[in-house]
């Protein structure tokens, strides 16, 4: 096997998010010391896998890479000024047009993966989800493709298409919103044709440091009595989340998981109710740099009450970049490995673990990701033994 350096497809490019993980690709090959450090794969992938690694996509916008990254305010001129032709070079395209068909918007894009591909001989192209946050679909209930395809609208989900499409292409998936795209259907699609998947909803910052604190008061058992998260955002994803409908997804997937790691309903036995509330205020002066409040109230001997206040100002795109590219890197080893459907051990990255087999809580996942890193490490051994090389 020969391990090619990833070429990310980015379903929303030129977002806050898109932009800072091109700006990062842009700078992969001479400032590697600037993003090596965060990248938990640059503990066992190839550098030089890592310094080829390319990105291309769509975007509504017609401006610019470097543009773009200027408009989001991200990223101060000096952290990209160097790499604005390369920038600018990427293969960015306008996604299909709306009112389509299902069938046309899957061949438009399919024809899209094939020319990037195409263009792109010595990578490995990597499909990932970045598109805005949209009303919750339930393709569950469908027991076809073609009766998802007769009661949802691509406008409405374009996410779909973008995974048919890579699907068509046998292109790697990796979903990081929080849209409910990996349906059963969906998963056993990606088997059929020999694809890894993984998703969803990226845990970039407030979920992921509330499943470290509730694993932690977990295993002192300290009971939590309750649980109030709030967040603040004003970026596009922000504004975008301030609309209930499409907010409900989110919610949903950031408030899931705390019961499942705790294993009990937080707030039922003694109130009668859920007292785990999250709550997503779109307050446009935070910008990028995203605020969180948590408020959570446990019980110690006696009952004896007590709480802990949490306030962090973080910066969104900064934490989720990184995240993005070592999860291409994974779906790259994991796909010359032969993996298919989900992988389920990526559940360190993501807020809404898909399968019930997923590990919830924080030691689970670090177990799951240290095991399948050393599953990746010996299928390098074997395969170089074996006279296949990595390059």
């Amino acid at each position: 096997m020969i391990m090619k350096p990833p070429l990310l497809l980015v379903a929303g490019a030129k977002g806050a998010v898109g932009t800072t993980v091109a700006a990062a690709i842009a700078a992969m090959n001479d400032s590697f010391e600037n993003i090596r450090p965060w990248l938990i794969t640059a503990d066992w992938a190839n550098p030089e896998i890592l310094r080829k690694a390319a990105f291309a996509g769509w975007d509504l916008s017609d401006n610019p890479m470097s543009h773009r990254i200027s408009l989001q305010g991200i990223l101060l001129p000096e952290y990209f000024g160097d790499y604005v032709s390369a920038l600018d070079a990427m293969d960015v395209r306008r996604p299909p047009a709306e009112k389509t068909v299902w069938r046309h918007h899957i061949e438009a894009l399919s024809q899209d993966i094939r020319e990037l591909v195409n263009a792109n001989p010595f990578h490995q192209p990597i499909l990932i989800n970045l598109l805005p946050a949209c009303a919750v679909k339930n393709l569950e209930a469908c027991r076809t493709l073609e009766e998802i395809y007769q009661k949802h609208n691509p406008v409405d989900f374009p996410d779909l298409a973008y995974l048919m499409a890579a699907m068509a292409c046998r292109v790697p998936i990796v979903n990081f919103t929080s849209n409910a795209v990996e349906c059963p259907l969906v998963l056993q699609e990606a088997k059929k044709v020999g694809i890894p998947v993984c998703g969803r909803d990226g845990k970039t910052g407030q979920t992921y440091l509330k499943m470290v604190i509730a694993s932690a008061l977990k295993a002192r058992k300290l009971p939590v009595e309750g649980w109030y998260s709030l967040n603040i955002l004003g970026n596009e994803d922000g504004r975008n989340l301030s609309n209930p409908e499409k907010a409900s997804g989110k919610l949903a997937n950031k408030t899931d998981f705390l019961d499942e790691i705790l294993g009990y309903p937080v707030g039922e036995r003694r109130y009668g109710q859920s007292t785990h509330k999250v709550s997503i205020e779109y307050y446009p002066p935070r910008g990028d740099q995203k605020e969180s409040w948590d408020v959570i109230d446990f019980t110690g001997l006696f009952r004896m009450p007590m709480t802990i206040r949490l306030n962090m100002q973080l910066r969104d795109s900064i934490l989720a970049a990184p995240m993005i590219i070592d999860l291409a890197i994974w779906m790259n080893a994991l796909s010359g490995m032969g993996r298919t459907g989900l992988v389920t051990e990526l559940a360190f990255y993501f807020k809404k673990a898909i399968a019930p087999a997923s590990p919830i809580a924080f030691q689970d996942q670090i177990e799951a990701l240290r095991q399948l890193q050393q599953d990746v490490i010996n299928d390098s051994f074997k395969k170089e033994k074996t006279g296949e090389t990595l390059t």
